[in-house]
Parts: C-alpha cells; sequence; structure tokens
C-alpha cells in the first residue's frame, strides 16, 4: 500500500502486510471510477486552494492538495500517485531549495556551531523522550513509538522503522500525522504573523516567458539528482541529491537554476497528494486505539518546538517566524515549502532542518534502540527486535 507513493520495496510488504482496501461505492474498481476519483482530487484541490490563497494563507499550494487527499482516502476513495511523479516532485522541491541555500552558509555554521547544535538536537531530544512516554504507557509499542515520533523525513522514516521491528502502519500514520499538522500550523502561525505585512508572498506570472536552457538544465538536474539517489541508495536522496549538486553549481556558477511557477505548483500538489493519500480507511482504523496519544505528543512537540524557537529568539537574536520554522519538526520539504512563501530566513530555517534530518539518519537506529531498550527494562514487557 504504502510503496505505491514513497518507493518502499517489495520486500516491506512482508512487513506491512494490507488487506484490500474499502472503497467509496462510488470509487470501487473501474477505470472510470478511478477516473473520477482523480477528477474530485483536482476539483477539491484547486477549490482549497484558491480558498486558502484568498486567505493569503502560505504554502496554500501545498496545504490545500494535503486536506483534498485526506478527504478522499479516508473515505475509501485512493488515487494512485506514480512513483516516479512522487520522486520528480521531490526533486524539484530539492532545486527549489538549492536557490536558497547559498555555500557560504557552512562558514556560518561553522562559526555558529553551538546555536546550531542547541538547535538541532533540543527537537530530537523531545521527541526520543515523547517516543519513550507512549511506549511506556502502552499507547504505541516499542520502538513503533521512537520511530513514529522521528522529527526526520516521514517517509524516510517509515521505511527505516520496518527494518527495526517497528509497526510500519503505526509509524506511516504517526509520521504523516505530524506532517499534516505541522504544515496546517505553521501556515497559519505564519499567516498570523505576517498578517500586519502584507500576508504571503503569492506566486505571479505563472506563465511569463523563461529562458529555455535553464529549464533544461533545471529539469536534467532533477532527473539525474533523483535517479542517482535512488541508485545510490540515498536516505532522501531524490530531495537531497538535487538540493546540494544544484546549491554547489549555482554557487560556482555552472547553471542557474529555473523553475516555472506552474511546474512548481504541479510538485507541490503532488506532494500534498503523496502525504494526504495515507490516511486510508485501514490505516486510520489500526492507528484509533492509539490516537489520543499520537495526537497529545504531536501538540507537545510542536509546543516544544515553539519553546525552543523563544529561546533562539531570546538568546541569540533570531527573528521569531524563523526561529519557529527552523525548530518545527519537520519534514523539511513541507517546511521549506511554508518557509519559501514567508518572509523569513530560509537558509537558516533550512540549514537547521536538514541538519536535524541528518542526524536523525545517522543517529536514529542506534538512539531507537537505546531507547526502546529502556523503556523495556523499565517495564519489564515491551519487546525489542533488531534489524531483519
Amino acid at each position: 500500500m504504502l510503496q505505491r507513493f514513497s518507493g518502499a520495496a517489495r520486500d516491506d510488504d512482508r512487513a506491512c502486510p494490507a488487506a484490500p482496501l474499502p472503497r467509496h461505492p462510488r470509487c470501487g474498481p473501474g477505470s472510470n471510477r478511478g477516473v473520477t476519483a482523480a477528477i474530485l482530487l483536482l476539483g477539491l484541490s484547486a477549490l482549497l486552494v484558491f480558498g486558502l490563497e484568498a486567505i493569503h494563507m502560505p504554502a496554500a499550494l501545498l496545504l490545500g492538495p494535503v486536506v483534498a487527499a485526506i478527504m478522499l482516502a479516508s473515505r475509501g476513495c485512493p488515487v494512485s500517485i506514480p512513483r516516479p511523479v512522487f520522486l520528480a516532485a521531490q526533486a524539484l522541491v530539492g532545486c527549489m531549495i538549492a536557490t536558497k541555500l547559498p555555500s557560504s552558509l557552512f562558514g556560518e555554521v561553522t562559526a555558529r556551531w553551538p546555536m546550531f547544535l542547541a538547535g538541532i538536537g533540543s527537537t530530537l531530544i523531545a521527541s526520543l523522550a515523547l517516543g519513550a512516554v507512549l511506549a511506556r504507557f502502552g499507547v504505541l509499542p516499542g520502538t513503533t513509538a521512537i520511530w513514529g515520533v522521528m522529527p526526520g523525513a516521514a517517509t524516510v522514516m517509515t521505511l527505516m522503522s520496518a527494518s527495526y521491528g517497528a509497526d510500519m502502519q503505526l509509524v506511516a500514520f504517526s509520521q504523516y500525522f505530524r506532517v499534516a499538522c505541522v504544515a496546517t500550523i505553521s501556515s497559519a502561525v505564519s499567516r498570523l504573523w505576517t498578517a500586519g505585512a502584507g500576508g504571503a508572498v503569492a506566486m505571479t506570472g505563472w506563465f511569463a516567458p523563461l529562458p529555455p536552457i535553464p529549464i533544461a538544465e533545471t529539469l536534467l538536474l532533477a532527473g539525474l539528482g533523483a535517479l542517482a539517489g535512488i541508485r545510490l541508495r540515498i536516505p532522501g536522496g531524490p530531495l537531497l541529491v538535487p538540493m546540494f549538486a544544484g546549491m554547489v553549481l549555482c554557487d560556482s556558477g555552472v547553471m542557474t537554476i529555473v523553475i516555472p511557477p506552474w511546474l512548481l505548483a504541479i510538485a507541490y500538489a503532488v506532494l500534498g497528494w503523496g502525504i494526504g493519500m495515507r490516511f486510508t480507511p485501514l490505516v486510520l482504523r489500526n492507528a484509533a486505539h492509539a490516537f489520543p496519544g499520537i495526537l497529545a505528543s504531536i501538540v507537545s512537540l510542536i509546543a516544544l518546538g515553539g519553546l525552543f524557537a523563544y529561546g533562539l529568539h531570546r538568546f541569540d537574536g533570531i527573528a521569531p517566524l524563523t526561529a519557529y520554522l527552523a525548530t518545527s519538526p519537520g519534514g523539511a520539504d513541507t517546511v521549506a515549502i511554508i518557509a519559501a512563501s514567508s518572509p523569513v530566513d530560509v537558509p537558516f530555517v533550512m540549514t537547521m532542518q536538514m541538519g536535524r534530518f541528518l542526524l536523525v539518519l545517522l543517529a536514529g537506529p542506534v538512539l531507537a534502540r537505546l531507547v526502546a531498550k529502556a523503556v523495556q527494562g523499565g517495564t519489564g514487557s515491551m519487546r525489542f527486535s533488531g534489524p531483519q
């Protein structure tokens, strides 16, 4: 079920057995009903985007499709997002982020490493503590609780969790529900914060003439970068490889990244649909018993992120909205889209987000194992199974 959106390997089917999805009567088997579902998704997404744009909501192009996909998927009316399309959307967003990250930023990180380390580590420590609480009180079992609240890229965390004895479906629900909540709340905070300053930065000139060669180079970078990320088995590679490669190529003057606004809007929508389509009736039913605890942990993590943001503002002078988005518990791609449409220091926000993502990739499995064993020792009932 998950692999059609996230690119999970076939072997993951054994870790996440799936029953046939219940479907809405109008969205059952058959090509006509599949077309109807796709038309409903497009229409509902457009309606929500226009409504959110009307109130100047940042990242409306992402948030509208997320909500539309959740509404359809939760009623058993899923629309399959082809894996290559989803990965291509990630690659384009990676290219967009590259335009916001100058290579000189690495020098700033080195000069101010205590502040960056504190900002990156605080959210990770808070998430591990919340995961331990969920496991300790039996809301989620063992490592499932730890992986479910790990603040990394949701797709990567979901896939990695299956190799460490976690329930992949519950992890997926926890991760993507957090992403949806963070996208909604961060957009609302950004909208309220900038209400007096003209609201969100709107996308204009969608079909204005653009130089064709830079566009072709950007598409080539996105395609080759995504392919390299997949072939090299880099976690989050379709996003990370084009992002870092694009940053180096742009700063060295080799190329200029140019993405037509209409194409970037499509990429945002595809990512939004990929997030929302995880909320199928089967996943919602399996997660129903744990929902109050999961919701409480997400709200707590977002609140703690806000507290850490206040610390960055109070002690290091970081602008409040910039600090809030920097410490927001991901995913990095959704926060990037919100930051790009808000008056914030995007390089600072993305450095914090990507730094935490890389830290989770490197230390996540070890930390999950240690916390799960500590919880097991405290309860005598939790079980941990190592890599399969």
